[in-house]
């Protein structure tokens, strides 16, 4: 069984306009992206190759925007109070889908 390379809870995650979880789960394990509801139901999911990621200049700092089977999704994943994180979970976020082999826009 693969490590899994990047796991946060509590991610805001939208399709633009409309709110699909405020609570969410986002991983990256296995080269595959997964976007999970606070139920761990699946929203989307796809290999990283596919997936586009980075920064909007509207997404804020704690923000990025990805674009998974086609869909753009904002993934917001505040800075946890007490959990000193000189990166934040966005920027290792990003990281990890690069280091996973994704792509960036």
């Amino acid at each position: 069984m693969s490590e899994t390379e990047f796991s946060e809870t509590g991610v805001r995650i939208d399709r633009w306009a409309r709110s699909l979880s405020r609570a969410g789960q986002v991983t990256v394990k296995d080269g595959r992206l997964a976007l999970l509801t606070s139920y761990g139901r699946e929203i989307d999911s796809a290999p990283v190759g596919t997936v586009s990621t980075g920064r909007a200049w509207f997404a804020g700092g704690d923000a990025t925007v990805a674009r998974v089977n086609g869909t753009r999704y904002r993934l917001t994943m505040p800075r946890r109070p007490g959990k000193p994180d000189e990166a934040g979970p966005a920027r290792r976020f990003l990281d990890a889908l690069r280091g996973a082999g994704g792509g960036r826009d």
